[in-house]
């Protein structure tokens, strides 16, 4: 923890989280910065790349990549506001955006959930999936994320805070609910990764549907390793450690690293985003590197 005395430094009337009265504070403040603007550069890439081209929008995978990469990308704005000034989104709360901000990994959460059983069942039940999950079923279920994360924000924060309290303890369970929920589906996964579709003929839709449960599988356990230390702060152990603010709390940051690394794992995994993105994003603004690209493709 680093308790920093935030009252000398401020802009426009709220304090930052530093004095810079310690090299560390030099590098956390760096590390924020980077990290915030290197989130939107990545996310936002995958956001353009998938928005931009068709063939992509049409497929239920990258609907669900596109959502979380949204979601990520306010993420990487919202650091510079929770990560520089001097905020407390816990309670007693202190400069905060009443979790408005720190929500949008919530949204997240719930859209990894999704997108598990979604490639779950595009493996195991193809005939079901076909006739069902249909393209508007999966925007209402990424529309649907956002709808329950912030409804159940609002209902929180026109509560009284004693209730609101009571509430969010009782909600610690449905939170491990879900984890021990995607836990179990990582598995299922994997198994079906493993075995399953290995007994399938080689085609180009067996190598697709690989490639999207390999990083539907990597995502959501680098998701879990990097909120598992949050969520067993705030589950299980009642809070047993706290932070001053929002930009020392090392368990937020572990958590909020998800922004970066899951774009980033989109990228690397799925040759038709990187492909998407090169043509859409990074050929537009280095007109030369499209060219090297293509020359070398050649």
């Amino acid at each position: 923890m680093f308790p920093f005395n935030s009252t000398t430094s401020s802009y426009g009337g709220i304090p930052l989280a530093f004095d810079f009265d310690r090299p560390v504070e030099y590098v956390i403040f760096i590390y924020q910065i980077l990290f915030g603007t290197t989130t939107v550069l990545v996310a936002g890439t995958v956001v353009v790349g998938i928005s931009m081209t068709k063939n992509l929008r049409a497929q239920n995978r990258f609907i669900f990549m596109l959502n979380t990469s949204i979601a990520d990308t306010m993420n990487g704005f919202a650091v510079y506001y929770l990560c520089l000034f001097d905020v407390q989104e816990s309670h007693p709360q202190r400069n905060s955006t009443y979790f408005i901000l720190p929500s949008l990994l919530g949204v997240n959460m719930i859209t990894f959930l999704f997108s598990q059983f979604d490639r779950y069942f595009v493996v195991c039940q193809p005939f079901i999936y076909s006739r069902f999950i249909t393209r508007r079923v999966v925007i209402c279920l990424n529309v649907y994320s956002w709808f329950y994360t912030y409804f159940i924000l609002i209902i929180l924060n026109v509560m009284p805070v004693s209730k609101s309290m009571q509430t969010l303890a009782a909600m610690e369970s449905f939170v491990l609910l879900i984890v021990m929920t995607k836990v179990i589906m990582t598995i299922k996964l994997y198994v079906v990764a493993r075995y399953q579709l290995d007994r399938e003929p080689p085609s180009v839709e067996r190598d697709t549907k690989k490639e999207s449960l390999r990083i539907t599988i990597l995502v959501v356990i680098q998701f879990l390793v990097l909120w598992s230390p949050a969520t067993i702060n705030i589950v299980l152990l009642d809070k047993a450690v706290n932070w001053v603010n929002e930009s020392s709390n090392g368990f937020a940051i572990m958590a909020r690293f998800n922004s970066l690394s899951t774009p980033m794992v989109y990228l690397l995994g799925s040759p038709a985003l990187r492909e998407a993105a090169r043509t859409t994003v990074w050929g537009r603004v280095c007109p030369r590197l499209k060219n090297r690209v293509r020359s070398g493709k050649k």
